[in-house]
């Protein structure tokens, strides 16, 4: 750990601005200020001066940590989750907040559920990923308008799939619609064949530096897209002691508020990645439909769906959870994955 000669420095970053408060080895404000947030700047101004830094997640937390990181200073991320003190204060401004934050690192990191960042090659990976999302979300929203468009006037678009809609669409589209919706069918077509450019592009990323995904594969419903982002947003697996710990880190376990002798069920927390979450619960609901196949993911999950629509929705979030066990499971330990494997224990 890098030495810190006792200083405290908050930071409480924004787009073209960060504050700053220094605190001493007493605990007393030595220095405040405000910079921009630049990366020449930060370095001109704390190089030389070890401290433990301190600051909230965010857009820029990553690169900033890097910054930190790499002069040997000690980093605390804090997960804004556990910073109540400054998210409810009623003396809440920037160079406060830069204060508040220098005071709880120096009290007890622990209590600000500090977060790790991925390395910069990692990020920039899962940025090919997300990037495929927001390609897919931008679709459908263009699909959803122009179906929305010609059933106003009247007409109807025949069904077809996203991939297939820019060809199926366009001859049944009214005439006097042509010139408005050609465009954003022209649109969608193209956004499709970037889907497919991405889709290469995170196959090949396996195949060229996380070739360990293949083995996550092997469970149904689990393909490239969530074996990546999986290990991409994981990063380090072994910082987990035991695989049931990802389901509290990804959200998937219910919040608690016991108080006396009350303990109310309450929703999941949905802390952590809200990205992985989603495609994790794609991956449960593809195990728990008509085309799964039989596993004890599945038959686990069938048994708890029944009972309407809460317990299945239940049953979902449930698959969801142990299917992350699982590929954490499989990922430490490289073992073939075996899908009745509490038959063959049985027999």
């Amino acid at each position: 750990m890098a030495m810190t000669d006792g200083l405290t420095l908050g930071l409480d970053v924004s787009d073209k601005y960060t504050n700053y408060c220094l605190l001493d080895s007493e605990g007393e404000v030595s220095e405040e200020g405000r910079l921009k947030t630049s990366e020449p700047i930060l370095r001109k101004r704390f190089e030389g001066a070890p401290c433990r830094v301190i600051m909230e997640a965010g857009a820029h937390s990553p690169w900033i940590s890097r910054v930190f990181a790499d002069m040997e200073y000690e980093v605390i991320v804090a997960n804004p989750r556990r910073v109540q003190l400054i998210a409810q204060s009623n003396r809440k401004n920037d160079r406060a907040d830069a204060e508040t934050l220098a005071r709880l690192g120096r009290a007890d990191p622990k209590l600000l559920g500090p977060v790790k960042h991925r390395d910069q090659q990692a990020q920039a990976d899962l940025a090919v990923v997300r990037g495929r999302n927001a390609l897919v979300a931008a679709r459908t929203l263009l699909i959803n308008h122009v179906r929305g468009a010609v059933k106003s006037v009247g007409g109807r678009l025949p069904a077809s799939d996203a991939h297939s809609f820019h060809q199926k669409a366009k001859e049944h589209i009214p005439q006097e619609l042509r010139l408005a919706l050609e465009p954003l069918i022209d649109t969608v077509e193209q956004l499709s064949f970037q889907i497919r450019e991405a889709d290469r592009r995170v196959k090949a990323l396996i195949d060229e530096r996380y070739p360990v995904a293949n083995c996550l594969q092997q469970v149904a419903g689990v393909g490239p897209l969530i074996s990546l982002s999986f290990i991409l947003t994981i990063g380090d697996p072994t910082r987990f002691q035991r695989s049931r710990e990802l389901g509290p880190y990804l959200g998937l376990v219910p919040r608690q508020r016991e108080s006396g002798d009350s303990s109310p069920a309450l929703r999941i927390s949905k802390a952590g990645d809200s990205f992985l979450r989603h495609l994790l619960v794609n991956g449960a609901q593809y195990i728990l439909g008509y085309r799964g196949p039989d596993c004890d993911l599945r038959r686990w999950g069938l048994k708890r769906a029944a009972g309407g629509k809460a317990a299945k929705k239940r049953a979902v979030v449930g698959v969801a959870r142990r299917l992350a066990v699982l590929l954490h499971r499989l990922w430490v330990t490289g073992e073939v994955y075996e899908p009745l494997r509490r038959q063959s224990v049985a027999a």
